[in-house]
């Protein structure tokens, strides 16, 4: 799903939402094969690298997530919000399979800094490995719509992120040869 292609229904909700037993600034609710995933990912970070890591945003009701794109137009505008958050009904957390992760101290949340910390980086290079894959990309935003977000991962499954890994593609659209999805059809 993105701009183009919005959930069907629109206000689609999982029915196998669990809360993942990690580090939250939010409750980490998702599906439970992307719980299970992130908490492997977020052991594999501390085993691995020393790092400690937070869910800070996982599942997003229709509702919520149409709370949180009005506030963004009211303070920012449209074409400001669009780059942004998605609109209803087209969020990647409304499916249960997305979700924005940051440190316990917050330095660089929701922001492009979060990519040059060490935690970034390591999830850049890792994350695939669980099954996650870096939905916004830098440079991307003409193919995704979105800036660069390099907190914002989707679940996509250890054998398509592999997969995508191993061919240096990027993006879902590239990979699946779908039009790029810079604007919202309406």
């Amino acid at each position: 799903m993105n701009k183009l292609r919005p959930l069907d229904p629109i206000d689609f909700a999982p029915a196998d939402l669990v809360t993942a037993p990690v580090s939250a600034t939010n409750p980490a609710t998702m599906r439970a094969e992307v719980a299970d995933a992130l908490v492997a990912l977020f052991e594999a970070a501390r085993a691995e690298a020393a790092l400690e890591l937070q869910s800070q945003s996982a599942y997003r009701s229709y509702q919520t997530q149409r709370t949180i794109y009005a506030n963004g137009v009211a303070a920012n505008g449209v074409d400001f919000t669009d780059r942004f958050s998605a609109r209803p009904g087209h969020s990647e957390h409304q499916t249960g399979l997305a979700v924005d992760i940051g440190v316990p101290s917050g330095e660089c949340s929701f922001d492009a800094c979060f990519g040059e910390l060490p935690a970034g980086q390591w999830l850049a290079e890792n994350a695939h490995r669980f099954g996650f894959l870096l939905r916004y990309p830098d440079g991307a935003q003409p193919i995704v719509g979105f800036d660069y977000e390099p907190w914002h991962f989707r679940y996509i499954g250890v054998e398509l992120a592999a997969e995508m890994r191993a061919h240096g593609i990027a993006t879902l659209e590239e990979f699946f040869g779908l039009p790029p999805a810079p604007d919202y059809a309406d």
